[in-house]
């Protein structure tokens, strides 16, 4: 990453820094801006009427100032500045017969925008997401609704779906999202006295996920939705995940890559390749996808210390984890791509084989004992049969949703350094549902579907491309949007286009040295749209306008 100077990069942190904590950015005004003391009296007396799925456990209103200082066991919260809000926590019924519930709360702002926003977890996490209903929906003056999907776990823990707790996996895959989002809608109708305006959506990984199946089964759902990264091909996530434990693993095999090599050889030889494609060397391969590289540079020469590079099993290791997972010519998953190497240095193995393993075990195979070793091709069909929890989101026809009828809109972001859900995941339910609108609709897909790809960016977050534009786990991470208008912030963009009609041909995104805002901006650069890819022309390398989005060279 190129370093710029400290006056400049610090200047513009420290400017941002204060504005947003002092909530400038909140992009709506008010369309209920009432007395906050009646609002205080409402709050504390609230009950849910003529919702027999749902109860009101309990509420708390939250005046500007107070502290806010919560965890679950996916997200927390720790701040004073946030506008004035009521806390309604909530237990909803998802099957009677099976008296089994999820918990679900909404935080609703006094100064209320008339919106209403729903927000995904990630992995198979059970709990309520506190940092993004702080950070991103009241900071805002959006009414934020979330829900722990019918249990309490951590993001990696699948212990709670079985053996055999079919019931309890149908609510993590759609049902207690769904209930959740139609008795939220209820409670901000009796909370403020009318209906929202408008309803959106936001979430990543798994909460992206959850996005495109409520969209799919529930076309009237929402208005608008963000969506990062997701595991849409659920099942088949799970399987390229086994695919590539049998490729890489055991660490004591001779075909395992140690951490060091991936980011000390190979991240250095791909930038050494590619780097300079996209017209600036700075350590990002903007488009991976035009990194031609040569892996034999890598394979270790007579006599050469085998730190300094791969042995001839370890190519042929690299070289299919950075193909296309295809079986019997059929594409099962994505791969890799070049430039993410630091985070596939871990996340290739580790991270995706502890949580893959858990699902063969509780969600698709009911053993407890099975081992991600005894992984092989013939479980593929298996997890197209089953789809635990009808989880799979890769229905191809948006007709209902976004036809004439409705109308809704689909942002859609994806990392190319993705450690976690290879990127041409995403490019792979971007193109079915092209072709399929292409053949059977009367619409353009760029009329209600847009994808933006984020140079550097690893799962969701981070990395070392710029990475910050107002989507989930970004603010609660320290990484804040530049601003919340629409060129910088994902969820004003798409506010904007569904309610003025505006589309976004690209957004702008920041990275904070070490993703962290308090150490100052080192870039701000354009997103592109998909197929596009983004260039460096010339000029100053930390403004946008330096840099142009175009079809690839």
């Amino acid at each position: 990453m190129v370093k710029f100077s400290i006056a400049l990069s610090g200047l513009l942190a420290l400017l941002h820094a204060a504005l947003y904590s002092r909530g400038v950015y909140a992009a709506a005004q008010s369309v209920h801006d009432r007395d906050s003391s009646s609002f205080e009296s409402k709050c504390s007396s609230f009950s849910l009427l003529n919702i027999s799925i749902a109860n009101v456990t309990s509420t708390k209103y939250y005046p500007h100032g107070s502290t806010v200082n919560m965890s679950t066991t996916i997200s927390s919260i720790d701040t004073d500045d946030l506008p004035d809000f009521c806390r309604i926590e909530l237990t909803v019924t998802t099957n009677s017969t099976a008296d089994s519930r999820c918990n679900t709360e909404l935080w609703l702002p006094t100064t209320w925008n008339g919106r209403f926003l729903a927000i995904g977890n990630g992995g198979f996490a059970g709990g309520i997401n506190v940092g993004e209903l702080g950070y991103v929906a009241v900071n805002q003056s959006y009414a934020g609704m979330s829900t722990n999907q019918g249990h309490n776990s951590t993001v990696t823990s699948v212990t709670w779906a079985g053996p055999h707790n079919d019931n309890a996996i149908v609510d993590w895959g759609w049902r207690a999202m769904h209930l959740s989002v139609v008795v939220g809608k209820e409670v901000v109708q009796q909370y403020y006295g009318s209906a929202q305006n408008h309803s959106y959506y936001i979430g990543c990984s798994q909460g992206g996920r959850s996005g495109l199946k409520e969209m799919q089964l529930y076309p009237d759902e929402f208005d608008g939705l963000v969506i990062g990264s997701p595991a849409a091909w659920h099942s088949h996530l799970r399987m390229w995940a086994g695919y590539l434990y049998k490729l890489a693993e055991p660490s004591t095999s001779d075909r395992y890559i140690d951490p060091a090599l991936w980011t000390n050889v190979i991240h250095e030889e791909v930038l050494n390749q590619c780097d300079a494609i996209d017209g600036l060397s700075d350590g990002i391969i903007n488009d991976p996808r035009l990194c031609d590289f040569n892996a034999s540079a890598l394979a270790c020469q007579s006599g050469q210390n085998s730190t300094t590079c791969l042995s001839s099993i370890q190519v042929e290791t690299f070289e299919k984890a950075y193909s296309d997972y295809i079986v019997n010519d059929h594409w099962v998953f994505g791969s890799y791509y070049p430039g993410g190497e630091v985070g596939y240095s871990t996340g290739y193995t580790e991270k995706v084989s502890t949580v893959s393993q858990s699902w063969f075990r509780y969600m698709l195979l009911n053993d407890t004992t099975w081992q991600l070793r005894e992984y092989n091709s013939s479980l593929i069909a298996r997890g197209d049969a089953i789809d635990p929890g009808q989880s799979d989101a890769i229905d191809p026809d948006l007709g209902a949703f976004a036809g004439s009828a409705h109308n809704g809109k689909l942002l859609h972001y994806v990392g190319w350094a993705d450690q976690i859900i290879s990127p041409g995941a995403s490019i792979h339910y971007y193109e079915t549902v092209k072709n399929f609108t292409r053949d059977n609709m009367q619409v353009e897909i760029d009329d209600f579907y847009r994808l933006f790809t984020v140079p550097g960016m690893e799962h969701c977050q981070g990395g070392n491309g710029a990475n910050a534009f107002g989507s989930v786990q970004q603010a609660s991470n320290n990484m804040p949007p530049l601003n919340h208008e629409p060129e910088y912030d994902v969820l004003a963009a798409m506010v904007q286009w569904v309610e003025q009609g505006i589309a976004p041909s690209n957004l702008t995104a920041v990275h904070y040295k070490d993703n962290d805002v308090a150490n100052g901006i080192d870039a701000i650069r354009p997103l592109c749209q998909y197929p596009k890819s983004l260039y460096y022309t010339g000029g100053d390398e930390l403004d946008p306008d330096s840099y142009t989005c175009k079809e690839a060279i």
